[in-house]
């Protein structure tokens, strides 16, 4: 097996509207604006994105940004900001993470700024960083794991050609205590390289 160190990944993605970039030095100011812009509707799922109960900040989101580069170099985890090409926005975040190079196999992952949401912007993200598990990293399978009651995020998944695999009951907590169900999408490299979507 290659060292996934030696994986050719792209720091930068440009689509029709959008650029998904790595986060970079700098990047905490605008990130840290889209999260404000976006806590309401992110704290509504926090069994899924605990990171969003946290008090948030422009240096943490700074930190974030600059731990975000060295895993992506490192290949442990490869986030991406996604601006909007004609305002420079950043628009939302999208992520293969907790890679398994034996399979190999990664789990993808996104959130949309509230204010810009419905304008097809994750659809496409999501849809670029598809092509990149495939070519660049031949994954076999790609997961996408959602709360059952995120119909959003639901819909777009199936959008995108993932399968709904199973719904995990009671998976996980919330900070409120409540039990949550999660739902299972997979792509796997059959439907990769068909072109799905």
């Amino acid at each position: 097996m290659q060292n996934p160190i030696l994986l050719d990944v792209p720091e930068r993605i440009e689509t029709a509207r959008l650029t998904l970039r790595s986060p970079m030095h700098g990047d905490g100011p605008a990130l840290y604006e889209a999260v404000a812009d976006s806590l309401a509707e992110l704290r509504e799922f926090l069994a899924s994105l605990p990171w969003a109960a946290g008090v948030q900040s422009v240096q943490l989101s700074e930190i974030y940004c600059r731990n975000a580069h060295f895993s992506f170099i490192a290949r442990q985890d490869m986030p991406f900001l996604i601006f909007e090409r004609s305002t420079s926005m950043l628009v939302g975040c999208v992520g293969l993470h907790r890679p398994d190079w034996h399979t190999p196999k990664v789990e993808l992952g996104y959130w949309c700024r509230s204010t810009r949401a419905g304008n097809g912007f994750m659809t496409e993200a999501v849809l670029a960083l598809l092509q990149v598990a495939e070519k660049n990293l031949a994954a076999a399978r790609v997961e996408l794991r959602t709360d059952a009651s995120n119909l959003r995020s639901r819909a777009l998944a199936e959008r995108c050609g993932f399968v709904l695999e199973g719904v995990l009951r009671c998976e996980r907590r919330a900070p409120d205590g409540q039990l949550r169900d999660t739902c299972m999408y997979a792509r796997t490299s059959t439907a990769l390289s068909s072109g799905a979507a």
